[in-house]
């Protein structure tokens, strides 16, 4: 059967792919989660254990007979249904709606012949009739169905899709149709399962050992090119449009079609896979980037198993993309289908949508590793681009930060849709025609941004004035006007993926956004709670801590100021952690190491140096507990 995306003449490559990197037993179990016709799938078959889904029902249908054991079916009809269904006449049938929409004489149409649409008809009606009566069950059904679906395949007057039928009779569609058996010998287990549901619906109900994805590159809908087969598969007399007689879509619009959406959509895919290894095709010329795909695969990989292969192939071209590319003199070009396979890991780590300077990922899992189990509430008080706030597990976090412009941004960036953020972000980018190093088009945004009334802002405009911006550096003036100049970066998809992670994850944690005094909580916090204070260090120079840009800056009084707050929760028998440096460059910490010594706090020096701004520091933290 002819279909778009097929991967009969990648099946070595895939099979290479996974025999390199996984070993299969009978006991294995291997999910083909967008399975199309079933193709990848019935390679699998006779190897391992096999799950099949795909939404569209004539898929599933298909696929699911390629991998049902048949050996005991059709005990209650007591004879062979294919040798029956080829020995019908169906000549005098007319009443069926393919011969009525899909067939010449009475619709014009020419998706088959008169004659083939009565035959489509009557098996169609046929089954339906015996499962209607019990002589059939479900599963019996549906494998029937599948049988159907790739019978008339073999004689559809298209040229591979059904958005429309060829208006000359292909030589094969006039061949009288014959009903052909899926064969299922050679199945390795008999407790293969198949499923007609949306991904996402149905992957945190299944697990298993490979889950292999091959969702839809681009923004063709499979029900639009399908709709013949789908119609044919449901039987169930829909309302048609069109010269092509097109069903309503419905339900069966895919997210995976829908730039945006697509990015949410696969990102909440791989954080729900419960597989042990994940198996991905894509193509270069998709919706999603390959660069995303490896940020979004590498958050949720087992360390150093990510790896990829790359494959030339001939892309699939309707005639809008022919025409197009004609246009665009790219034509000629090459295209490649990307082979994507990790081992999925178990600590998974988030990470700010600011790229914020001192931000803590490098050092995320010292601090998590450090941290006491049962936080009633943490308090992130001095909580930057929020790295610690998303990374911690409590019942509550809170999290603060006295720039109340960041915490702004940030808050608008966990509860707004992230569909339609990134469709903002993609519009302003367009309006200004904002690119790396492009000073004129950041000017202007900048200028539209800083508009009198603060509170009237536009929050994407920052957000991409960030990501333009030099160093990603967040920077006002003492009136709060952004005033960082142009930079050398932009809107990736490195970004991309962590703002969509960002969303993600603050829509599945407790979190407030805070934009206080971090003094002001000193009698709100309990002795269930915990607090972390991550403040400017003295030893750097960060924009937000030099007291010239509109807010409070950070000096040696400051510090002696926290102390005594952290000296107070000490009494109050509240635990916390202070997140600092024992050397930076050249210039040791030594003021508040002896703090900490003369307090009995402990403190614990981070085995790995890191870099910030090009020079050494190592890490500490000091608890009290």
């Amino acid at each position: 059967m002819r279909y778009i995306g097929s991967k009969a003449k990648l099946i070595d490559e895939i099979h290479s792919i996974i025999n390199q990197n996984i070993t299969l037993t009978e006991d294995s179990v291997f999910c083909d989660i967008f399975s199309g016709t079933g193709t990848v799938a019935e390679s699998f078959r006779d190897k391992c254990k096999v799950i099949v889904n795909d939404s569209l029902y004539a898929s599933y249908c298909v696929s699911k007979a390629k991998t049902s054991n048949t050996s005991d079916y059709f005990v209650n009809l007591s004879f062979n249904p294919i040798e029956f269904f080829n020995n019908l006449d169906s000549s005098n049938y007319i009443k069926g709606f393919c011969y009525n929409n899909f067939a010449p004489t009475v619709s014009g149409r020419q998706y088959f012949t008169d004659d083939n649409a009565k035959f489509i008809d009557l098996i169609r009606d046929t089954i339906d009739v015996w499962y209607d009566t019990q002589m059939i069950n479900i599963d019996e059904k549906e494998y029937l169905i599948g049988c159907l679906i790739e019978s008339a395949s073999k004689v559809a007057n298209v040229a591979g899709v059904y958005s429309a039928y060829l208006h000359i009779w292909d030589p094969r569609a006039i061949n009288r149709m014959v009903f052909l058996q899926i064969n299922t010998s050679d199945l390795s287990s008999d407790d293969n399962k198949a499923y007609n549901y949306d991904v996402l619906d149905l992957i945190e109900n299944i697990s298993g050992d490979v889950l292999y994805i091959d969702p839809p590159y681009t923004a063709t809908q499979y029900i639009s090119q399908y709709h013949v087969l789908e119609t044919i598969a449901r039987n169930d007399f829909p309302i048609i449009h069109g010269l092509g007689a097109h069903r309503d879509n419905g339900k069966q619009i895919s997210d995976w079609c829908k730039k945006a959406v697509v990015e949410k959509a696969f990102y909440q895919l791989i954080k729900k896979a419960n597989f042990k290894y994940i198996v991905m095709s894509y193509s270069d010329a998709g919706l999603m980037s390959k660069e995303y795909i490896e940020n979004v695969l590498k958050r949720f990989a087992k360390q150093g198993t990510y790896k990829l292969k790359k494959i030339d192939f001939v892309k699939y071209k309707n005639t809008r993309a022919v025409k197009r590319e004609i246009k665009e003199k790219t034509k000629d070009k090459k295209h490649f289908e990307w082979l994507f396979i990790i081992e999925k890991g178990e600590d998974i780590n988030y990470i700010s949508p600011l790229n914020y300077i001192g931000g803590k990922y490098d050092v995320i899992n010292f601090i998590k590793s450090n941290l006491p189990n049962n936080i009633s509430t943490f308090y992130d008080l001095f909580g930057g681009g929020a790295t610690v706030s998303l990374n911690v597990e409590a019942n509550s976090i809170v999290y603060n930060d006295n720039n109340w412009i960041v915490c702004n941004l940030l808050q608008f960036l966990a509860i707004n849709d992230i569909v339609d953020t990134c469709k903002e972000i993609a519009n302003t980018i367009k309006k200004y025609k904002l690119s790396k190093g492009n000073k004129v088009s950041y000017i202007e945004l900048r200028n539209d941004y800083n508009i009198p009334l603060k509170e009237n802002r536009n929050q994407i405009y920052l957000y991409l004035l960030i990501c333009f911006g030099f160093e990603h550096q967040i920077r006002f003036n003492n009136n709060y006007e952004f005033n960082n100049p142009c930079g050398n970066s932009g809107f990736n998809a490195d970004m991309l993926e962590k703002l969509i992670s960002y969303n993600d994850r603050v829509s599945n944690i407790n979190i407030s956004f805070n934009h206080l005094d971090y003094k002001e909580y000193i009698n709100l916090i309990t002795p269930n709670d915990f607090v972390y204070c991550d403040p400017p260090y003295l030893a750097t120079c960060g924009a937000y801590n030099d007291g010239k840009r509109g807010f409070n800056g950070w000096d040696i009084n400051q510090q002696h100021e926290l102390l005594n707050f952290l000296d107070t929760l000490t009494s109050k028998n509240i635990h916390f952690m202070l997140s600092n440096y024992k050397e930076h460059s050249d210039n040791d910490n030594n003021e508040l190491l002896q703090w900490a010594k003369e307090h009995n706090y402990k403190i614990i020096i981070n085995d790995a140096i890191t870099k910030r701004n090009r020079q050494n520091r190592r890490e500490l933290i000091i608890i009290n507990y």
